[in-house]
């Protein structure tokens, strides 16, 4: 982890190098610092997120979406749900927002190494995923299998299409599914939530690690699923969405079991977070 200003609520400024749009309303924005020891040292883990925050606006945890990059660049994707995803839509390459991070913890790519690997993601889930998918497929031989069982709500849904071919390249076995197809649309994988495509999966418990984004209740049948299918709950890993609005344990909005999200998380073992965190999960 990088480390940070010596104020940790100081943002330092970034400026906006790529932009590119996922779907009708998810975009990937390339983002570097501006200027001194941020911009030559910023590092991070897949998993941690930033504040990015818009002045006049307001300030929101973003997943980063991507490995470092080697020139100091990091991607967030992010879906316009809000004012600041709203108005982070409006900006062009050239623009500069602010950030400040990275917080959280990471998902355990080092635990991973020489076992299996199983990535569940729902949606927007991929997200903070794609910096994993990444790392195991320009190191594939530091891990055993490497499998992606992805869901999204329709074929627009989904995220990453046009790296999907590269991944597979990698020896990423890779399995699509989606809620519905719109009448018309081209559809050649599964139809159904990503639970119903659970049986194609070849990682086994004990052998491996399940890591697992996206909706709450996605996230909670999946568990359940796994945990059925054998696979204990310190093999299974998941990232929490909770409101976050400090990133350092000082607001409190992220608070649960005595811990906070922005520093206990949001990746966890769900070996951690079974009946502490009062949510479905």
């Amino acid at each position: 982890m990088s480390r940070h200003a010596a104020n940790p609520l100081k943002p330092e400024p970034a400026v906006i190098k790529a932009i590119r749009q996922e779907t009708y309303d998810t975009t990937t924005y390339t983002m570097g610092f501006r200027e001194g020891e941020r911009a030559n040292r910023f590092s991070f883990e897949p998993g941690q997120f930033n504040m990015l925050t818009l002045w006049g606006i307001g300030e929101a945890a973003i997943s980063l979406s991507s490995l470092p990059g080697g020139n100091g660049t990091f991607d967030h994707t992010v879906r316009s749900v809000g004012d600041v995803t709203n108005a982070l839509r409006r900006l062009k390459v050239g623009d500069t927002v602010w950030a400040r991070g990275p917080y959280g913890t990471p998902w355990p790519l080092k635990e991973a190494r020489g076992r299996d690997l199983l990535i569940i993601a729902g949606g927007i889930g991929l997200a903070p995923l794609r910096g994993v998918i990444q790392a195991v497929t320009s190191r594939r031989s530091d891990f055993g299998k490497a499998e992606l069982l992805y869901g999204a709500r329709t074929p627009a849904d989904l995220l990453y299409t046009t790296e999907f071919d590269d991944w597979r390249r990698g020896g990423l076995s890779l399995t699509l599914t989606v809620d519905a197809v719109p009448e018309g649309a081209r559809w050649e994988h599964n139809v159904g939530v990503v639970t119903t495509v659970m049986d194609r999966a070849t990682v086994r418990p004990g052998g491996g690690v399940v890591m697992v984004c996206g909706p709450e209740i996605m996230m909670k049948f999946v568990v359940k699923e796994l945990l059925a299918r054998g696979f204990r709950p310190g093999e299974i890993f998941v990232s929490l969405e909770r409101r976050m609005e400090c990133g350092v344990r000082v607001c409190g909005r992220c608070q649960f079991d005595g811990r906070f999200v922005c520093r206990d998380g949001p990746v966890l073992p769900y070996s951690d977070i079974k009946g502490r965190v009062g949510t479905m999960l």
